[in-house]
């Protein structure tokens, strides 16, 4: 497994943690990181407080392009690891999307239902769909393009 793929299990760890304590993700983050055991990789802690950053955001989109699930129907396992990826699908550059999709597919498939991967898969590439069509939209004329609905605050 290589280093990313474990910051990102951890990530999820924390995110998992935070919502299950019902603590603030911020604190769990920072409990982890002074206790170290298992050690919170950088990435892992960047991953926890980009999603935080932008959860708003990533839940609303998750919110309206899964199909017949709401945030509370998904488990939180899914909730959380579909968080991590559409953050790192909008807003980590670094990462490829199709890295970004199949380590969340990867997660999803190891720690979730026997459906959850396929629900991951599915639900990241509309966001990624998502993603393409506003990209292209920008890069048109400004008076043809509707305003984007993907914020550029990376």
């Amino acid at each position: 497994m290589s280093a990313r793929s474990k910051a990102r299990k951890r990530a999820l760890d924390v995110l998992f943690e935070a919502e299950l304590r019902g603590a603030a993700v911020a604190d769990v983050l920072a409990e982890r990181t002074e206790r170290a055991s298992p050690p919170v990789p950088g990435y892992a802690a960047e991953l926890v407080r980009g999603v935080q950053a932008h959860r708003a955001r990533i839940d609303e989109l998750l919110s309206a392009y899964s199909s017949g699930w709401t945030l509370d129907r998904m488990p939180a396992v899914d909730r959380n690891v579909l968080r991590i990826g559409v953050f790192e699908l909008l807003y980590e550059d670094e990462v490829p999307d199709g890295v970004a999709i199949s380590e969340a597919v990867l997660l999803a498939g190891d720690l979730s239902t026997d459906d959850s991967a396929a629900f991951v898969n599915g639900l990241l590439a509309r966001v990624l769909e998502l993603k393409r069509e506003q990209a292209g939209e920008r890069a048109a004329p400004a008076a043809a393009a509707p305003p984007p609905t993907i914020p550029a605050d990376q």
